[in-house]
């Protein structure tokens, strides 16, 4: 009988044991690296994508109106971000106003209501009044958000109250809250219960609006006998955008601080800006720096009577600076300088700061600097003096640019909401361009016909019906040209409402005040970005592309 190869049986189980732990090696290095490309992996910005994709992503807006269709870029309120809802900031819906309706049902004996209306004088404070104007606010104004009553007091007449509110609008993402007072007119429903007759206009409720002492130090209109009384503008008492102070001089040397001197993007277009701003705030969040902002912004020529480029406007004009300073950690720069200054006389030593002189020094470089400023100098020639080179090629996937900082300003959407609000929040708007582009026939060969009078009127009859409110917004400079329309329709433009930046209103002295008592122009930007968000509340919208001509928007051949 033969005999087997004591030495055989070891090498096959040594051979299958290597095969398994060169098996089991790997599958434990591919799950190590997985893991870790897991845990290290962020997302590209997905404004980032390439230079091309960057360009038409960031440019991309179909609501401009003056100067181009890439004149107003969306800001953080206009994307829906989750968040949690402020408590103040909860709607009130039919279950809770059913609900409080419920509760002062049988608590109220001391408001004893007559049934016959004819003898009827409204008791502007039973609560019960307040109910009706809840209840006929939910159903009359669909697109609004109530968010707080806050005031009711007696109108003109026995049967009339004045009631004001805080709300927003459904189609604003932000949690910013507006305000409204109207007068009431009341008659008796069923069960004996309070209804509404009539509803004023937007603001009519002038005796909720502010206490009856602030009232008197209004200015008389008229003469004799008939003079009235008209309350002064009420400030916003929402809108707290005082620059914050350093503090002292201990406490600028324990901070940590990121400087952007001012580089290539000054005085390009609002785009341009907003796209470097927020690559210089998002690279100092990564570093748990603060920011040092400059509040001076150069508005391109495009946006000036004077075709000129126009330096010393205030960042605030255009942008919500107390949104910005509640979400980030900025300091302005003028503050900055002078606690830096200060702290260079009064002690030997100097802050420790380490300049970069090159966009090309990465932010996760300076991740581990420990030094109190870290200032990004920008001298090189266009364009490698832009801020936003900071976050272009690897940065890109480290540095998030904080979109949700940055709202439009609110006294610009105060605009939005008073002009919006005085058509009823029930209107329809057209977007007409027209402007350089419909006298240029290479690109736009059918632009000026089919935007013209005759041709709007046809177009608009068989998408509006007649006599609603209609919004235009345009860059059309003659205010009579659409004429023809107030046959048919009731016409609103933005001139229409000229009196809300004029000199004796909220707006003119609120800017007036932060450009230190010199008024302000109610500019082109300003004027497209009203003129665009009461745009975006209309009930429908018609685009001059896609709707009102068959040219494409960029020109020939680019559809």
């Amino acid at each position: 009988m033969k005999e087997s190869n004591p030495s055989t049986e070891p090498i096959g189980q040594n051979l299958i044991k290597l095969i398994s732990n060169v098996c089991f090696s790997v599958f434990v290095f591919s799950v190590l690296v997985f893991t870790v490309i897991a845990i290290t992996y962020q997302p590209p910005d997905p404004w980032l994508e390439s230079a091309p994709a960057l360009t038409e992503l960031f440019t991309q807006s179909e609501n401009a109106t003056f100067q181009s269709d890439n004149s107003i870029l969306k800001t953080g309120e206009d994307f829906p971000v989750e968040r949690a809802m402020p408590p103040e900031s909860k709607p009130l819906t039919e279950a809770v106003i059913e609900k409080a309706e419920g509760k002062i049902a049988n608590s109220t004996p001391e408001f004893q209501l007559a049934c016959d209306e004819s003898k009827q004088v409204v008791n502007c404070s039973d609560p019960r009044v307040l109910i009706a104007v809840e209840k006929f606010n939910l159903r009359v104004f669909k697109s609004i958000v109530f968010l707080k009553y806050q005031m009711t007091a007696n109108g003109s007449k026995p049967d009339e109250c004045d009631v004001a509110w805080r709300f927003r609008n459904k189609k604003e993402k932000s949690w910013r809250k507006y305000r409204d007072f109207r007068r009431f007119k009341f008659g008796i429903g069923e069960n004996c219960t309070y209804k509404v007759v009539q509803a004023g206009a937007w603001h009519s409720g002038v005796n909720a609006r502010q206490p009856r002492s602030r009232i008197r130090n209004g200015t008389r209109r008229g003469s004799g006998n008939k003079a009235k009384i008209v309350p002064p503008p009420v400030r916003d008492e929402e809108i707290n955008d005082t620059i914050p102070t350093l503090g002292s001089l201990m406490n600028f040397n324990k901070g940590r601080y990121l400087y952007y001197s001012r580089g290539g993007d000054y005085c390009k277009g609002m785009n341009h800006y907003v796209w470097s701003f927020l690559c210089g705030l998002g690279e100092a969040m990564f570093l748990n720096r603060t920011f040092v902002m400059d509040l001076s912004i150069c508005l391109e020529a495009t946006y000036n009577p004077s075709n000129k480029d126009e330096e010393g406007k205030d960042f605030r004009y255009y942008f919500d600076f107390e949104h910005l300073k509640k979400v980030t950690s900025i300091v302005e720069e003028g503050e900055f300088l002078m606690g830096w200054k200060k702290w260079r006389r009064s002690h030997k030593r100097k802050v420790p700061t380490r300049k970069v002189v090159s966009y090309k020094v990465t932010p996760m470089q300076l991740k581990k600097d420990k030094n109190t400023v870290i200032w990004r100098q920008f001298d090189a020639p266009e364009p490698e003096n832009y801020w936003y080179r900071v976050c272009e090629g690897q940065a890109a996937k480290y540095i998030q640019r904080p979109w949700h900082a940055l709202w439009k300003s609110k006294r610009l959407m105060n605009l939005v909401s008073e002009i919006s609000g005085r058509m009823d929040w029930d209107f329809d708007a057209v977007h007409v361009v027209r402007g350089k582009k419909a006298q240029n026939k290479e690109l736009w060969p059918h632009l000026d016909s089919d935007t013209s009078p005759d041709a709007l009127f046809m177009k608009l009859k068989s998408m509006i019906q007649p006599w609603r409110n209609l919004y235009i917004a345009t860059n059309e400079p003659f205010y009579n040209y659409f004429d023809k329309l107030r046959s048919q329709y009731k016409v609103h433009l933005l001139d229409d409402y000229k009196e809300l930046w004029g000199n004796a209103s909220e707006w003119y002295n609120e800017t007036m005040l932060l450009n230190n008592g010199r008024p302000v122009e109610f500019d082109g930007y300003m004027r497209v970005a009203v003129d665009t968000e009461v745009l975006y509340r209309a009930k429908t919208r018609v685009e001059t592309f896609y709707n009102l001509t068959t040219d494409c928007k960029d020109g020939v051949n680019t559809c």
